[in-house]
């Protein structure tokens, strides 16, 4: 299954639109009864329902007989995740970065991606603040506002590596810490996937490695950095999967990069 040209520049449409008319005007315009704790450091905001119920909507219309797997969605019913790998389906983080977003500050980002029986079709990434929009469609490329684009590194003596390591236990975060010093230079990380993808492809950033992989946060991201030329692997060098609940990510510019970084922190 794949979608047409109509279809495709449809979701680009109802990214911008739900961006424009639910997420902005939220933002830095929250109340406190409109941000909401869902667990230890993880925000919901009325913003994010009110879009993830946009979306949607919208996207069931632009593709008949698919099926919805939403962040909030699961938040309030895990078992919904349970049938991400079973036909068309479209996974919607409604708005990461959420953290950011709740602080009145950038980033944060809209995000799409069209799984089939699992396997990643398309994928968007939509920032409102810089209007900038990333997709990418399986063998097709990568793509930011209409432009192919092709990811080649940052051309830094020592990798520059986004390394999260807030879902980290104690343990792995200090090994984690040890084994990148002295051969990456970890900047901070941005907090938003819809950030740190693009960051990547951009040579902003040689790598990122990540913790929680949730498919809402990395599915678009994965397809983007794979579509552009890099790599984005799990530590044993298995791809990504939507339908694979494990921890640890490994995204890279290039081959070559992914492969000093899996040596020196794995």
């Amino acid at each position: 299954m794949t979608l047409s040209s109509v279809q495709f520049d449809a979701v680009d449409r109802l990214l911008r639109d739900v961006a424009r008319e639910v997420v902005m005007p939220r933002f830095q315009n929250l109340t406190a009864d409109e941000v909401k704790e869902k667990a230890a450091d993880d925000l919901v905001t009325i913003a994010d329902q009110e879009s993830e119920v946009r979306l949607s909507e919208g996207l069931l219309t632009i593709l008949s007989d698919s099926d919805v797997v939403g962040e909030e969605a699961c938040a309030a019913d895990p078992s919904v995740q349970d049938r991400i790998t079973d036909g068309a389906v479209w996974i919607i983080d409604p708005i990461d970065g959420t953290g950011n977003f709740a602080a009145g500050r950038a980033p944060f980002g809209l995000m799409i991606a069209l799984a089939v029986d699992g396997e990643v079709r398309a994928g968007w990434m939509f920032d409102p603040l810089g209007n900038r929009m990333c997709h990418a469609r399986l063998g097709e490329g990568a793509f930011i506002d209409g432009t192919r684009i092709q990811s080649r590194g940052s051309g830094a003596d020592r990798p520059i590596a986004g390394v999260s390591v807030l879902f980290m236990d104690p343990e792995h975060r200090q090994r984690t810490i040890d084994r990148a010093s002295g051969h990456l230079d970890m900047v901070d990380i941005p907090r938003c996937a819809a950030e740190q993808y693009p960051r990547i492809v951009l040579g902003q950033n040689d790598m990122a490695l990540f913790e929680r992989t949730l498919p809402w946060d990395h599915a678009p991201g994965v397809l983007f950095v794979t579509e552009a030329g890099g790599m984005a692997l799990r530590a044993d060098g298995s791809p990504y999967s939507v339908g694979d609940r494990r921890t640890g990510l490994l995204a890279a510019a290039t081959p070559t990069l992914w492969e000093l970084g899996a040596r020196i922190l794995f």
